[in-house]
């Protein structure tokens, strides 16, 4: 099977790392894949290094280039399915009217209600398939007007890492200047308002109270860094919370945390709590978006009914005064990204969408 995989954000997120575990997982089961995507982008440049065809447009006029790409593409190779991984990607090929040409399927990451607009529809129109990453975002699909039988559930996955040794935990601390008898809580994404990073800091003086070893840890960058800092230094936690920025190599952030804390506020499903729970970590977590799916409170995590500072205060005392409970809660939830979430069901379930639209594929 031969795939043409269109992704033109700039920038390094969730989707995009699904989009390479995906592009990496077709090539080793013997399907031809090349990607299209933003010059320079983080994306491009992790595909190419990774021994991906990689083909790349100017970031100016981003869509136009992308199309006149899927274009010329499309009329020199045979691909048998357009995989669409964002919304630019979506209008691009709306544009070069790849519909016309291949089977086109398309990746929702999002829960909010599609655009009622002439343009929009005609641009959902052209997909045969929406992927959706959750039941909790196929839900916001129907709701939106999509026929039930145009979306398959493809839930995200992560690779599942050897346990990590104590000499990489070392490692991974020594980086943060994180000692071994501090209980570090961490959290990875992006900083915007949705994410919920807030209530993280202002959890922490309740809890510093009851158990003041704890620190916290935020990996990413965003718009909200510099709210957060302020925040931090409003409460004096300059010495308590650590802004790591953008991590490349985030395994040194999963090797050095206790436990995970995820305050999404309505998160589709959460590619970072997922790969924490597969790297073995107790996890704390809102019961909202596609999270009830695969955290089970006293389960395989603690959850929040809301996101609340207060609850998640008491939540990560709870973990830090119970290491049997963290332990067992750890153990189990990298039982169920085993069973369930994994990239390799990720790639199957992908090929699967696939098969299913290419009996339905128009000669040009």
């Amino acid at each position: 099977m031969r795939v043409l995989y269109v992704d033109l954000e700039r920038e390094w997120r969730g989707g995009q790392s699904q989009a390479l575990l995906t592009l990496r997982g077709l090539r080793e089961r013997g399907h031809e894949v090349a990607l299209l995507a933003a010059r320079d982008a983080p994306l491009a440049t992790r595909s190419r290094e990774a021994g991906i065809a990689v083909h790349q447009v100017p970031e100016l006029g981003l869509r136009a280039w992308a199309a006149a790409a899927i274009r010329r593409l499309l009329a020199h190779r045979n691909f048998d399915v357009v995989h669409l991984n964002e919304p630019h990607a979506l209008t691009a090929a709306w544009l070069a009217g790849s519909h016309r040409r291949v089977p086109t399927v398309f990746s929702r990451r999002v829960a909010y209600p599609l655009g009622r607009s002439l343009p929009a529809r005609k641009r959902y129109g052209i997909v045969r398939r929406m992927i959706s990453i959750s039941e909790f975002v196929a839900r916001s699909l129907r709701d939106s007007g999509i026929p039930p039988e145009k979306i398959e559930i493809v839930y995200e996955g992560v690779e599942v890492p050897p346990p990590t040794s104590l000499e990489a935990r070392q490692h991974a601390r020594q980086r943060w200047c994180v000692r071994e008898k501090e209980f570090l809580f961490g959290c990875v994404g992006y900083l915007l308002p949705e994410k919920g990073q807030e209530l993280l800091v202002r959890a922490l003086p309740s809890l510093l109270a009851n158990f003041p070893s704890a620190r916290l840890l935020l990996a990413g960058d965003g718009p909200c860094r510099a709210r957060l800092e302020a925040l931090a230094r409003e409460h004096r936690l300059e010495d308590c919370v650590i802004f790591a920025g953008f991590i490349k190599e985030v395994s040194q952030v999963y090797a050095a945390l206790d436990a995970f804390v995820f305050p999404s506020l309505a998160e589709p499903l959460g590619t970072s709590l997922l790969a924490a729970m597969a790297w073995g970590l107790p996890v704390v977590a809102v019961a909202s978006g596609g999270v009830p799916e695969y955290v089970q409170g006293g389960v395989t995590g603690l959850v929040v009914a809301r996101p609340d500072p207060n609850l998640f205060s008491a939540a990560m005392l709870q973990l830090s005064n119970a290491p049997e409970l963290a332990e067992r809660l750890a153990a189990a939830a990298r039982r169920a990204i085993r069973e369930r979430f994994t990239a390799d069901k990720m790639v199957e379930n992908t090929v699967r969408v696939y098969k299913n639209v290419l009996p339905l594929k128009q000669t040009p």
